[in-house]
């Protein structure tokens, strides 16, 4: 009995030490085809990260031999970055042992400049010094490619989309510039004195020039591009007194109509590591263009082409053996917008001198029809390539030219008092005909302002009802009228017009606001905000909205920028105002132009009736400081064929108003 227990305790051993290996063994195994898996997804990432020599280092001791690292790493980083590949992923379907190596079979998703490739792929492993190596040929990369193989990649460069004003003039758009360079075969010997000369001349350093000479490809007989500039560009005959320049035409983005147009459209410029890495995937190349502000920017989805790109394996003959990608060339979408270039260039011009900024819309549609911000800077200066020079006196200059005026809020002084009189009739707070009295030059409610006063320029003898106000300018009637709105109220109108809102335009327009937290946080605070001081900032356009009421029975307009011959006319806001209001306001201004005492009688045009509001903001640090001053002037003709809000900075002390006038008055006699 005792024998017998102890051979059933020996096979149970035996059979213990069995289960021990069999489950070691199966552990191992796991860990096994584990390893195998990391190694192939490893030198995958490899791959997607660029990191060659990693890849190098994984590969097994007879592929090493047969493949020297230099030719490795120039194989596969040609075929990759030729490929312009942005991200690889693999699926691993199966892995297996055939005699002494590893199989392992997998899917591949390539994202390439040719769109993306797919294909099912084998790699095999083998053991050394415990680690799974790779056993490495080209068709690694791609199983139709052979050693001898080479990958080539055709390109078809797509065209930018062009941008057209009203009348189809192009306003950006293919074009024709200068090209200036040096071709190495035509210098001096001693060349370092025309290397100085020609980097002064298009003010590049010298050691950029050098480098750009020393390129590989450069040969005596090539034309090594230094610079393009514009047709008429004066450095032109300067350049050419250096021996070995040569200037040939070239195709390039262009900008027509220059200054006067580069605030609305912005420009282009060579695409940056940080832009690249930001639209990855979505066609782009460090050799790509890319639209860096203004409307270049906002269109760049539909302006911006698809190129067409084949990718495919060459044998060694030369024949074309497999195409591996291929992406159809599509050029970008043309964009028309309402402005019109011939309006845009004669307000420009007639104001390049000074600093302000001058918006132009159809009253009956909404459509822009002129932005203007002066002064202005040259588009093609930038899209050509902006020397440091250059750069520096846009950036440092007072007048501030890069600064987008119509874009950016600014106080607007008197040319409010009618949008406060219009809440006033619509909430029925203020009765238009009543009479507030006579308050002389000066007026303050009661003690609590303390020493605060409201003050006023011009004293007259007519009732204070609102239509004298307006004639007048008189800042202490909107005072009142706000009073008698009370500040809740008056906040929610003005939101209810829109400020503190994003209007929905094309270009990032800055929000309107009256105060810093939406409220008003003392009574002299609103009734400053009533005649258009305090805290008020508003942006030209969305004064061109809500102005655009005063002839659309109380409905501001939404400003249009893109063109579209049957579009019909939207609303920003419907009912800001009502109907009762609107007319009032606009009567009230007609007379504005009209009275021989109205504050815009120099407005006046035989044969057009304007209703008009001019206005002069002051900007003060504090209440001891002399401020800044802003003249605006607003106005709109009766038959709703323009609506202009202008601005001039810098004007005390000087006759702006009128200057604004003259302008202003141009524009609607060019009509």
């Amino acid at each position: 009995m005792k024998k017998k227990t102890m051979i059933i305790l020996s096979i149970l051993l035996v059979l213990a030490v069995i289960v021990c290996i069999a489950v070691t063994l199966v552990i191992i195994s796991r860990e096994d085809k584990k390893s195998q898996r990391v190694a192939v997804n490893t030198y995958m990432s490899y791959i997607k990260s660029e990191n060659y020599d990693k890849m190098y280092d994984m590969l097994d001791s007879k592929s090493k031999e047969k493949y020297s690292k230099d030719e490795f790493l120039t194989r596969n980083k040609n075929i990759y970055a030729g490929m312009d590949l942005s991200d690889i992923s693999i699926n691993i379907t199966s892995v297996e042992k055939i005699e002494n190596n590893i199989v392992v079979k997998y899917d591949s998703i390539l994202q390439t400049s040719g769109g993306e490739v797919s294909f099912s792929n084998t790699a095999n492993l083998v053991k050394e010094e415990g680690k799974y190596k790779i056993v490495w040929s080209s068709n690694i990369i791609h199983p139709k490619l052979m050693d001898e193989d080479k990958v080539r990649i055709k390109t078809l460069a797509s065209t930018r989309g062009n941008i057209y004003d009203r009348n189809n003039n192009m306003l950006a758009g293919k074009g024709q510039v200068s090209a200036i360079g040096f071709v190495p075969g035509k210098m001096n010997k001693e060349n370092e004195d025309d290397i100085k000369k020609i980097a002064e001349i298009l003010e590049m350093s010298e050691e950029s020039i050098k480098k750009l000479l020393s390129a590989s490809y450069v040969k005596d007989d090539t034309f090594v591009q230094l610079k393009k500039v514009q047709k008429d560009d004066e450095v032109i005959d300067k350049a050419l007194e250096v021996k070995g320049i040569k200037v040939i035409s070239v195709e390039s983005r262009v900008y027509p109509f220059g200054e006067c147009m580069s605030h609305i459209l912005g420009y282009v410029q060579n695409i940056s590591s940080e832009e690249l890495e930001e639209h990855k995937n979505e066609g782009y190349t460090q050799s790509s263009i890319i639209g860096k502000i203004g409307l270049e920017k906002q269109y760049e989805k539909r302006l911006k082409g698809v190129d067409g790109v084949e990718i495919y394996i060459e044998d060694e003959k030369g024949n074309k053996k497999e195409i591996i990608a291929r992406q159809e060339l599509k050029d970008g979408e043309d964009v028309i917008i309402t402005i019109d270039s011939n309006l845009q260039k004669k307000i420009y011009e007639n104001a390049k001198d000074i600093k302000g900024f001058f918006v132009v819309m159809n009253p009956d549609t909404g459509e822009m029809l002129s932005m203007v911000s002066t002064p202005s800077y040259d588009s093609n200066d930038f899209a050509l390539g902006i020397s440091n020079k250059k750069w520096n006196e846009l950036n440092e200059s007072e007048s501030k030219p890069l600064y987008n005026r119509f874009l950016s809020t600014w106080c607007p002084g008197s040319t409010f008092k009618p949008v406060t009189g219009a809440i006033g009739i619509t909430t029925n707070k203020v009765d238009p005909n009543k009479d507030f009295g006579h308050s002389g030059l000066s007026y303050k409610k009661d003690d609590s302002w303390g020493d605060y006063k409201i003050t006023t320029l011009r004293e007259y003898s007519q009732p204070a009802n609102m239509k004298n106000a307006l004639i007048n300018s008189d800042n202490i009637y909107f005072a009142k009228a706000t009073l008698d709105i009370g500040a809740k109220l008056y906040a929610e109108s003005l939101d209810k017009i829109g400020f503190n809102k994003a209007i929905d335009f094309e270009l990032n327009i800055a929000k309107s606001t009256y105060s810093d937290d939406g409220k008003f946080d003392s009574e002299i605070g609103l009734a400053d905000t009533g005649y258009g001081q305090g805290k008020l900032l508003v942006n030209p356009i969305f004064m061109a909205s809500v102005y655009s009421a005063f002839v659309n029975e109380g409905n501001m307009l939404l400003p249009i920028l893109e063109y579209d011959e049957n579009a019909e006319k939207k609303y920003h806001i419907k009912e800001a105002f009502s109907k009762e209001a609107a007319d009032i306001i606009f009567q009230d201004l007609v007379q504005v132009v009209e009275s021989p005492n109205g504050t815009a009688s120099n407005l006046k045009i035989k044969g057009v009736q304007i209703a008009a509001k001019t206005g002069t903001a002051e900007l003060k640090k504090d209440k001891e400081s002399e401020g800044e001053e802003l003249s605006w002037l607003n106005a709109i003709s009766k038959d709703k064929s323009l609506l202009v809000v202008g601005m001039r900075e810098g004007t005390k002390n000087v006759t702006a108003t009128s200057s604004l006038f003259t302008k202003i008055k141009a524009i609607f006699e060019q009509n």
